[in-house]
């Protein structure tokens, strides 16, 4: 059984119990034309008003961050993007398993939780990484004692709430999540979670105890 890792991301089931579904929308379908659908995900997505009003959205926010990409960002941004359309076709097919409170891999059946969870969590992501929506100020930790030793917070106004974290020429992308522990920001080789002016973060595998500067 193959875990989905999807870039950037904590537990599904956390998201997808913290967040309640796209209530069902006007009929305008997404933004893609249905007429070439190909695949279960592609005519789900035309058949459920809720999903067509997500894909309209991420279309906006993918249209957002292809005006503020520049040089080779804007390749890259398009590579991405078709992996990612990929992923979303297929990530329901990977697993057999009921979602629980699972923070470093998820396991979902159902095409349209994982569909739903797939879209929102790319649109926050592009929202993030090109800001596209507001944002709390940046946040400067000193870890381990050492001043050099920085970290950099952001968190933006997403659904479902995502941050920016920078450490050194590294950028994670991370998403609020429900934990046994306590609610944190989750993302690839990255854990996020701020007590007043503390934070415990765990960046790759070293773990940091940092306070703001």
């Amino acid at each position: 059984m193959r875990p989905i890792r999807p870039s950037g991301i904590a537990a599904v089931a956390a998201l997808l119990l913290a967040f309640p579904r796209v209530a069902p929308a006007a009929s305008a379908g997404p933004a893609f034309d249905c007429a070439k659908a190909e695949g279960t995900v592609q005519k789900l997505i035309c058949q459920d008003a809720g999903l067509a009003a997500l894909d309209r959205k991420l279309d906006a926010a993918y249209k957002g961050a292809v005006a503020k990409a520049k040089g080779s960002t804007l390749g890259v941004l398009k590579a991405e993007q078709r992996g990612w359309i990929k992923g979303r076709d297929e990530c329901w097919k990977a697993t057999k398993a009921t979602p629980t409170y699972v923070t470093e891999s998820v396991v979902v059946d159902d095409p349209r939780a994982c569909t739903e969870w797939s879209i929102s969590l790319r649109i926050a992501e592009l929202q993030v990484k090109y800001q596209l929506v507001p944002a709390q100020p940046l946040v400067r930790y000193a870890c381990n004692g050492n001043p050099a030793n920085e970290v950099v917070a952001q968190l933006f106004d997403t659904a479902p709430p995502a941050g920016r974290f920078e450490r050194g020429d590294q950028t994670v992308v991370g998403y609020l999540v429900k934990t046994p522990d306590g609610p944190r920001y989750e993302g690839q080789n990255l854990r996020y979670a701020a007590n007043g002016k503390d934070a415990r973060i765990r960046w790759l595998a070293e773990e940091l105890a940092c306070k703001v500067q």
